[in-house]
């Protein structure tokens, strides 16, 4: 029986060892690993951060650096090393569709209430280690997941797999031949989100080629609210860019090279104030990007100010025109089941103005350079209990959704 516990009491003791020495050994591996991501984030870092000619600290918690006209981003995408600038378009689109009937109210970023940047700079929303270590991975930093865009299903197909990867939409669309560009005037909400992973969003997709070969290229701009990406959860201008179908090119806003930005008053992923109030005042912002026939350069105008522009080179198909336009909202949680959170203002299209979030003015660019409403508009959405679109057209709203909805709600089964 002694002999029996002492060799009990001496297993014990080996498997302690063994268990000790595997702790001990594994340590120095997990704290190299970490040693070696921060690195890895470093190294970003000094890339996506330019050095600044002036830094300005937003009561938002963001620092805007004024970063020098030839010193962004940008440049350091090979194609455009020796890119001249282009300042202004050379040519306007023609026919823009006006809302006279109601009084425009000012937009703003909050930034502005402390400084400007000088001429001959470009504001940035400087990137934070914290931004980057919240990602999945630093490869995908600022970059959506492939399979991020609606697919042109009947409203309601449920049997569409971007239900199955947390994407879920409410949206119009038009199909062309060829098409080149897009206005509208967007009403601006901040949605409730309800897991931090997720993200709620409203946009227009300017697309050409498809995910056979990954050849979607796509050109996104609107408005966000996206905590794990800037780490609160203001309403945020985005742009977006991909020519392999969210594969490996293309990024959020300037966190990769490629767009080229000319405006000095517009922080591109910097918050907009302010914003609309249900049954209270509304606010809106107009958004164009369209094609310059002269440079053949995808540009951005927000307000009236030019932003910058997707020089055709860094595309496949959108180099030439683009061949669908998407206006609408989208959700995105990557965890399992339904999430709460909200599109648009939360509220579903049948509420109407004031209540349910629109978008207004929605005009295409044709081969003459000049804006028309869209064409044979159709409805997306993949579970309309939880999200939904309407279209029509009306007198100075020209075409126009409602869109948007409360995600899981006491209606769902």
């Amino acid at each position: 029986m002694a002999a029996t516990r002492a060799c009990l009491l001496a297993l014990v003791v080996a498997l302690t060892f063994v268990f000790m020495e595997g702790r001990m050994t594994a340590a120095p591996s997990s704290a190299g690993s970490l040693v070696q991501r921060r690195r890895e984030v470093r190294s970003l870092l000094r890339r996506l951060n330019k050095p600044p000619v002036a830094s300005i600290q937003s009561s938002d918690g963001d620092v805007i650096d004024c970063v020098h006209i030839s010193k962004q981003p940008a440049f350091d995408h090979p194609l455009l090393k020796n890119h001249n600038i282009q300042m202004r378009p050379s040519y306007n689109p023609r026919g823009m569709h006006h809302d006279s009937n109601i009084t425009a109210h000012a937009i703003t970023q909050i930034w502005h209430q402390n400084s400007t940047c000088p001429e001959n700079t470009i504001p940035i929303r400087r990137t934070k280690e914290e931004d980057v270590l919240r990602a999945n991975s630093i490869r995908r930093f600022g970059k959506k997941m492939p399979r991020s865009i609606p697919h042109l299903n009947p409203t309601n197909d449920t049997d569409t797999p971007n239900v199955l990867r947390g994407h879920q939409h409410a949206v119009a669309s038009a199909q062309y031949d060829k098409c080149y560009g897009t206005k509208s005037t967007f009403n601006l909400w901040k949605p409730w989100i309800a897991r931090g992973n997720d993200f709620s969003l409203t946009q227009f997709w300017i697309t050409g080629g498809s995910y056979n070969g990954n050849s979607l290229n796509t050109i996104e701009v609107g408005w966000q609210v996206y905590p794990n990406l800037y780490s609160d959860s203001n309403t945020r201008l985005f742009i977006y860019w991909t020519r392999d179908a969210y594969q490996t090119t293309g990024c959020y806003n300037l966190l990769c090279s490629g767009f080229i930005q000319t405006s000095n008053q517009i922080t591109i992923g910097g918050s907009i104030s302010p914003i609309s109030t249900y049954g209270g005042t509304q606010y809106d912002i107009d958004i164009l990007v369209w094609k310059d026939r002269a440079g053949g350069n995808w540009w951005l105008q927000v307000g009236g100010d030019y932003v910058g522009y997707w020089p055709s080179s860094i595309f496949s198909y959108l180099e030439d025109s683009a061949s669908t336009i998407m206006w609408g909202g989208e959700v995105f949680s990557p965890d399992a089941g339904q999430t709460s959170t909200h599109m648009g203002s939360g509220h579903f299209p049948n509420e109407g103005f004031g209540k349910a979030s629109h978008i207004k003015n929605i005009q295409v660019v044709d081969s003459s350079n000049c804006l028309n409403p869209p064409s044979n508009v159709g409805l997306i959405t993949e579970q309309n209990n939880y999200y939904n679109v309407q279209s029509d057209t009306y007198g100075d709203w020209g075409t126009y959704i409602y869109y948007g909805g409360p995600g899981n709600n006491h209606n769902c089964p």
